[in-house]
C-alpha cells in the first residue's frame, strides 16, 4: 500500500534509526550550501526570469518547484501511501474546485502549475506550500485533524500561498540571487524541522547569511492574512464547515499560547500575530454555527490511526496500540474512537509481523464497522494488507474488486495478482490508469511488477522508466529506455524471436523526450554553478 508497503518486524524498524540519525548532517549540508549561495555573486545570465513588474514567471516558479519536489521524492520520509493519500487528495481536489470558482485559481496557473500533494513520515505537525503548485503534508498533522474540515483550513491557507504567488513575490526582492538558492532553503529547512537533534540543525543556522535565508522562508504578516481569508473562502466555498476552521485555529492558538513547545513547526513558519487572531475570529463569529463542534467520523478516526501508526513511531508505540483494544478505556470511547484503537492495533501487530493478531484486531474492526460503509470500506482493504503482507495472496485478491475504480483498492488487487501469478486481468486496468494519470510513479512500479509476472521484461522496463519520469528524476528514466532499446535490438538479432514494433517506437519515441530532458538539466546546472 506504501511506497515501502512491505509490513516490517522489529528489527526493520530499528534499522530505521541511522537514517534519522543521518537528518542532523543532512541538515548542516544543506545549511553549507545556503551560505556558500548567498556569499558568492550570482551570474548576469543565472538571474530569475521575470516580467515586466519583476515577478518571477509561473513558468519559472513551476520548474523552481519541480527542482524541490525531486529531492523531495528522493527523501527516505517521503511516502506514497494510497490510503491516506486518497483521503488528502480528496480535500485538495475540492478545494482547487472552489478556488476556480471564486476566481483565486487562474486559468495559467491551472495549467502550468503540478497540484501535487507529496506526503512525508514525519510525525511534525506541519503542512508547507512549494513553488509551482507542491503542497508538502506531514502525517503528524494528519494524525491530529479531528476532521476533514481542520484539515481542509490547513490546506486551503498553504494553497492560498500558491494561488497568490506570495513565494513568487518573495522571490521578487531577492531577483538577484540564484533560483536554486530558495530549493537549497527550502530543503534545508525542511531537513532540519525533521531532525530529532533539532540543536544541532540550529546551530548551524546561527551564521547570519544562514539565518537570513531561514528568515526568508516566513510569509509577511500581510501575506499570512490574505491566505487566511482566501483560505477560509475556498474552505467554506469547497462545503467544509466553518467550525472546522475556527477548532483548527484553536488548537494553534492553545500551541501558540505555550511558545510552540516543538511540536507545532507549522506556528514557526506561519506565526500567530494579534492581527491575525483577531481578523480570524471576528470571521468565524460572522459564520453560522461555528460553535456547535463536529463530531468524530469513524473513516477519518481511522485514517488518523493509520497516519499514526505510518510514521515509524518505535516498537515500545505500535505495542502499546496492539494491547490497547484490551484496556477498560476501550469500552467507554465512542464507536468512532474504537474503530480508530482496532485499525491502529491491527496495522501496528501487522508492522512487527504479528499476523495472528493483526487478524484478529482487523476482524474486530470489520465488525464495529459493519454500518458505516465509508469505514467498512477502510476495514476490508486493511485486511486485504495485511493478508498480503503475511504472504497469503489468495486470501487478500478474495477481498478485493479487480474491477474497483479508485486507486487504493486497485493497486492493492493488482498487488495480489501479481503475487498470486495471475497478473493478466489487472493489467488493463492499470494501463488505463496510468494513460489518464501519467506522474502516478507508484502505479507505474506496479504496473511493470504486472509486465514482469508476465515475462514481458521490454514493456517491464519502459514502466518503470516512466515511474522515474513521474518522480523527475531523468537520468534514472534514461538508462531505463536505454536498457528497453538494447533488449529489442538484440531480440531483433535473436532468429525466431518476434519483436513488438508498436512498443518499440513508443520506447525510442520516450527515450529522444527524457534525452531532451537531461540534458537541459545538466545545462542548468552548469549555468547555476
Amino acid at each position: 500500500m506504501t511506497s515501502s508497503s512491505d509490513s516490517r518486524s522489529t528489527q526493520s524498524t530499528q534499522s530505521t534509526q541511522p537514517s534519522a540519525a543521518r537528518r542532523p548532517l543532512r541538515a548542516l549540508c544543506a545549511a553549507l550550501v545556503i551560505a556558500a549561495q548567498l556569499a558568492f555573486p550570482v551570474p548576469a545570465a543565472a538571474q530569475l526570469p521575470s516580467m515586466g513588474d519583476g515577478e518571477m514567471t509561473a513558468a519559472a516558479e513551476r520548474h523552481l518547484g519541480d527542482t524541490i519536489a525531486r529531492e523531495l521524492y528522493r527523501d527516505a520520509d517521503y511516502i506514497d501511501d494510497p490510503v491516506l493519500l486518497e483521503h488528502v487528495n480528496d480535500i485538495w481536489q475540492k478545494l482547487l474546485t472552489a478556488a476556480r470558482t471564486r476566481g483565486e485559481l487562474t486559468p495559467e496557473l491551472d495549467e502550468r502549475f503540478a497540484w501535487t500533494i507529496l506526503l512525508g513520515r514525519d510525525r511534525d505537525i506541519n503542512a508547507f506550500a512549494l513553488p509551482g503548485g507542491y503542497m508538502g503534508v506531514n502525517l503528524g498533522l494528519i494524525a491530529v485533524v479531528s476532521s476533514r474540515d481542520e484539515l481542509a483550513t490547513v490546506l486551503g491557507h498553504e494553497m492560498s500561498h500558491i494561488t497568490q504567488r506570495h513565494i513568487a513575490r518573495m522571490m521578487s526582492k531577492q531577483k538577484q540571487q540564484l533560483p536554486l538558492m530558495l530549493a537549497g532553503m527550502i530543503l534545508g529547512v525542511i531537513a532540519a524541522s525533521k531532525s530529532r537533534q533539532p540543536d544541532a540543525g540550529q546551530a548551524v543556522m546561527m551564521g547570519s547569511q544562514a539565518a537570513f535565508a531561514q528568515n526568508q522562508l516566513s510569509f509577511s504578516r500581510d501575506m499570512e492574512r490574505e491566505a487566511d481569508r482566501i483560505g477560509f473562502g475556498v474552505m467554506t466555498q469547497a462545503g467544509y464547515a466553518p467550525q472546522g476552521a475556527a477548532s483548527m485555529f484553536e488548537k494553534l492558538q492553545y500551541a501558540s499560547r505555550l511558545n510552540d513547545n516543538g511540536s507545532y513547526p507549522y506556528l514557526r513558519s506561519h506565526p500567530l500575530t494579534s492581527e491575525r487572531i483577531a481578523d480570524m475570529q471576528a470571521r468565524f463569529q460572522m459564520q453560522p454555527g461555528t460553535k456547535t463542534p463536529l463530531p468524530l467520523l469513524m473513516d477519518h478516526s481511522m485514517i488518523m490511526a493509520r497516519a499514526r501508526v505510518l510514521t515509524r513511531p518505535g516498537v515500545d508505540m505500535l505495542r502499546q496500540w496492539v494491547e490497547a483494544p484490551s484496556a477498560g478505556e476501550f469500552a467507554r470511547s465512542s464507536p468512532a474512537q474504537q474503530a480508530g484503537t482496532l485499525y491502529a492495533a491491527a496495522l501496528s501487530a501487522s508492522e512487527m509481523h504479528d499476523f495472528k493478531t493483526a487478524r484478529a484486531r482487523a476482524q474486530q474492526l470489520q465488525t464495529r464497522t459493519a454500518g458505516d460503509p465509508s469505514a467498512a470500506r477502510l476495514a476490508r482493504l486493511l485486511s486485504a494488507e495485511i493478508e498480503l503482507a503475511a504472504g497469503a495472496a489468495p486470501a487478500a485478491a478474495a477481498l478485493l474488486d479487480p474491477k474497483a475504480k479508485d486507486r487504493p483498492e486497485m493497486l492493492l488487487a493488482a498487488q495480489a495478482a501479481a503475487a498470486t501469478h495471475n497478473p493478466a486481468p489487472m493489467v488493463q486496468p492499470l494501463r488505463d490508469w496510468v494513460a489518464t494519470h501519467p506522474r502516478d510513479a507508484t502505479a507505474w512500479r506496479t504496473l511493470a511488477s504486472l509486465y514482469g509476472a508476465q515475462n514481458d521484461t521490454v514493456r517491464a522496463i519502459r514502466a518503470d522508466a516512466e515511474a522515474n519520469v513521474a518522480t523527475l528524476d531523468y537520468p534514472a528514466a534514461r538508462d531505463r529506455l536505454k536498457a528497453a532499446q538494447d533488449l529489442i535490438r538484440d531480440s531483433a538479432r535473436t532468429p525466431g524471436a518476434t519483436v513488438d514494433n508498436y512498443e518499440a517506437s513508443i520506447i525510442d519515441t520516450r527515450a529522444r523526450a527524457v534525452d531532451a530532458l537531461v540534458k537541459e538539466q545538466a545545462a542548468e546546472m552548469r549555468e547555476n554553478r
